[in-house]
């Protein structure tokens, strides 16, 4: 969705209220923006709103039938308990080391541009730096070529998705060649999936602690069972995906915002400097700083990965006195949601401060959901917020980011996740 179309959909949102019926791409759609509609539909009668429709239908096109793109059935909710102990945050606390090393590595790799003042354009080094995270967390293995071609397969196939995805109903575009091509990316991304599960087929588990060994062997406590095979590569496609690319967004966007704010910036330089005094952070320092938590919090506000989400009603309902058919597509703006001036005063304005604790609780509880809420919600929120945590405070301890000269204001792309448009230059500053 560009720039204008948003500003098309926050005027109709002005004209029209929380929640509306609209024709986008000829296909009708009630539209929620209002915290407590979106809360009915995700959480209170979230039994009765499922992913059938266009959008998800694509989702699974590219991510199967694993948790993300489930219709929520039976296998879903097995999937779901039996994974979540592996996202909870004892576990995700043995990953830490795994994110501060090769944070420390791109720290290194960026010192001679640091030296030289040459603008750097973060993103491209901050998503190389995520893959690495996640695939050392799951596999223990190190990106090679085939690890950056999936890079590159997954940012074409989000590219191409997104332009189908700015307004959710079948294009005509959807039956041309780039439908084509889609397929054959996704059939990429599966091997290079099925590549890694292979590797480690051969190899004992005992010689491994990360999370393809713990998924591997999980037992649901409900039903005894385990993962097919199936479900397992299912499953990993979506986490390395999920994994890697809206996280290396999110920290591009937080270092933008501390280049854009000297002051919040330098906040974030004392709160670090006074708990760690140079040594690298551990999980357990992360309590201790929390405006750098703050920070991060604004910038998810601002720029929420996934921005949209749509579900249709299975039966009739009624939301917030608005009456909602048997079948009608609801679509909820998270990215709207996050900017709603009733709930987010100034809501362009980014200010860490709206998430002190005092500033929190005076807010409705649902008015914030970067992650989403109800039992769809993200299962790796611990381990995205544990590595944008520690990559903040790392780079934080190490460099002073600042805009080059006349450099104009970055747009966002929404595609599938909420990009960067044309990266994000930088000048670093070895502190």
């Amino acid at each position: 969705m560009r720039r204008d179309q948003l500003a098309f959909l926050q005027e109709a949102v002005r004209n029209h209220g929380d929640i509306f019926r609209i024709r986008l791409g000829g296909m009708p759609m009630v539209f929620l923006t209002n915290p407590e509609h979106i809360h009915h539909v995700l959480v209170d009668k979230h039994a009765n709103y499922d992913k059938e429709n266009f959008l998800w239908r694509t989702v699974r096109a590219i991510l199967r039938e694993g948790l993300i793109g489930n219709r929520g059935d039976d296998t879903w909710q097995r999937n779901r308990r039996l994974m979540q102990p592996t996202f909870n945050n004892a576990s995700v606390a043995r990953f830490a080391p795994n994110m501060t090393g090769l944070t420390a590595d791109m720290i290194h790799r960026w010192a001679p541009e640091a030296a030289s003042g040459a603008p750097v354009d973060v993103v491209g080094p901050l998503t190389d730096l995520a893959l690495k995270i996640v695939l050392r967390s799951l596999f223990g293995v190190e990106p090679d070529e085939r690890s950056h071609r999936f890079e590159r397969d997954f940012l074409e196939v989000n590219r191409r998705l997104g332009s189908f995805l700015r307004f959710p109903f079948p294009p005509l575009s959807w039956r041309t060649p780039s439908r084509n091509r889609i397929r054959a990316l996704t059939r990429d991304l599966d091997g290079f999936v099925r590549y890694l599960i292979d590797t480690r087929q051969h190899e004992r588990d005992s010689d491994h602690r990360d999370l393809f060994s713990l998924l591997r062997h999980a037992v649901d406590p409900v039903t005894g069972t385990g993962l097919t095979p199936e479900q397992l590569s299912n499953e990993i496609l979506a986490m390395i995906i999920a994994g890697y690319e809206t996280t290396s967004n999110s920290i591009s966007w937080v270092y933008y915002q501390l280049a854009r704010h000297p002051q919040v910036q330098q906040r974030v330089h004392d709160e670090v400097d006074s708990v760690l005094d140079g040594r690298v952070p551990t999980f357990d320092d992360l309590p201790r700083l929390p405006y750098t938590r703050m920070v991060i919090d604004e910038t998810l506000r601002l720029f929420t990965p996934a921005w949209q989400t749509m579900r249709r009603a299975v039966t009739d309902d009624v939301v917030g006195g608005y009456r909602i058919p048997q079948g009608t597509e609801v679509l909820m703006n998270l990215f709207l949601l996050h900017r709603h001036p009733e709930f987010w005063p100034d809501p362009d304005r980014f200010d860490p401060d709206r998430f002190t604790p005092a500033a929190v609780a005076a807010r409705p509880r649902h008015a914030y959901q970067p992650f989403g809420s109800g039992p769809r919600h993200c299962i790796g929120k611990h381990f995205a917020r544990t590595e944008l945590h520690l990559i903040t405070v790392m780079l934080a301890q190490t460099f002073a980011v600042s805009l080059p000269e006349g450099a104009p204001p970055v747009g966002f792309a929404p595609l599938v996740t909420l990009h960067p448009a044309g990266g994000i230059r930088l000048r670093l500053q070895r502190r």
